[in-house]
């Protein structure tokens, strides 16, 4: 293989596929990269066996074929080169990577140790919104548990229904759940379990470009074609809680807030509560709402919230990186906190127009 490719393109990609390679791997070659290089595109593949990527860029092409080199360590030669063209060339002692007065000697493996990956059956295809996708996932991706047990949990359920698209995360203490109205293309109902790593990788390739993302399901994996970048996920098989049941549809008691002042006082309240609680208390009163903390070992904090709130007085506990999960990633002024007394489900919404309806339930705490 030889070939020239720009610098600023091949960092581009090669960047992306940094969360996926795995660093402590008992297989070599899982750190590698599978580069190949076929007319004037370079084609590059990376994969953990759970999460996989596919992607490419225009090259110049002298001699092609194909190699895998280690993906970190070349992401870190590409990344320190200077603006130029990069030269990728194999021969019979390794590989070398150069550009302008620099010149490398890098390691390989085999081609043939590197994995097959499976292909899209198109068992379900849909057309999904780009925009809405990327708030979906920002909005989800944090309320899902890394370490339970119980591996489903260890994933977001993705549901897509012919007039709507629906993702819900949650780690048993705290759920958030997006429905986006939009027409996808299926002609039924398709639920499918995402792990929190391909929800991460998806959110990454969404950052940037336009264009509708092409969806399909294989026979135990899942592929999302982002502006002809390809990230191909094993499917989680387990059985989803019924989430709808967790809703709840009872809390009587609404209160307003201006979501920045109310994410500055949790913030500032927060800084003197228990370390390993996390907890504040929301004290609520006719008008007012007073955020406090107390712990033993740094004292305690408080701060009061003018509120439209005729009620009766009512204490709720939560835990605050909860409540600052859901507050940095609404965009609107004000957010709506729903309750029936302090030991039920309250529920967080943001209050106002989006193109999207967005539900975060959280479980209060005891203290």
């Amino acid at each position: 293989m030889e070939l020239v490719v720009p610098k600023t393109e091949l960092l581009r990609e090669l960047q992306l596929f940094q969360g996926i390679v795995e660093r402590k791997n008992t297989i070599p070659i899982l750190a590698n990269v599978l580069i190949e290089a076929k007319g004037d595109v370079v084609q590059m593949l990376a994969t953990d066996l759970e999460v996989a990527l596919r992607s490419r860029c225009k090259a110049s092409i002298t001699k092609g074929g194909s190699l895998t080199l280690p993906a970190k360590k070349l992401y870190e030669i590409v990344k320190a080169l200077p603006e130029t063209d990069v030269r990728i060339e194999e021969d019979k002692n390794g590989v070398k990577v150069a550009a302008d007065r620099f010149d490398s000697r890098m390691q390989t493996l085999p081609r043939e140790d590197f994995p097959t990956l499976p292909d899209a059956s198109g068992k379900a295809r849909a057309t999904l919104p780009r925009a809405a996708l990327k708030e979906m996932v920002a909005k989800t991706q944090f309320a899902i548990t890394g370490e339970d047990t119980r591996y489903f949990l260890n994933g977001a359920k993705f549901v897509l229904r012919p007039d709507s698209l629906t993702l819900v995360a949650t780690d048993g203490h705290r759920l958030a759940l997006v429905e986006v109205a939009h027409t996808v293309g299926v002609s039924e109902e398709v639920g499918v379990i995402l792990p929190k790593k391909t929800l991460l990788e998806l959110g990454k390739l969404l950052v940037e470009g336009d264009g509708d993302v092409l969806f399909e399901t294989g026979e135990n994996h899942l592929f999302f074609d982002v502006g002809g970048r390809m990230l191909i996920s094993r499917m989680i098989d387990g059985q989803f809680p019924a989430y709808e049941r967790v809703i709840p549809k009872n809390n009587d008691k609404q209160i307003d807030f201006e979501r920045e002042r109310l994410t500055n006082a949790v913030k500032r309240v927060a800084l003197l509560s228990n370390e390993r609680s996390r907890a504040v208390k929301f004290e609520i009163d006719k008008g007012k709402v007073e955020v406090t903390s107390s712990s033993s070992e740094f004292g305690e904090a408080r701060e009061e919230l003018s509120v439209d709130y005729a009620g009766a007085p009512l204490t709720i506990s939560f835990n605050a990186q909860y409540v600052l999960d859901f507050l940095n990633v609404v965009e609107t002024d004000g957010v709506q906190l729903s309750l029936k007394d302090e030991v039920s489900q309250a529920v967080m919404r943001p209050v106002g127009a989006q193109g999207y309806s967005y539900t975060y339930v959280i479980m209060p705490m005891r203290i």
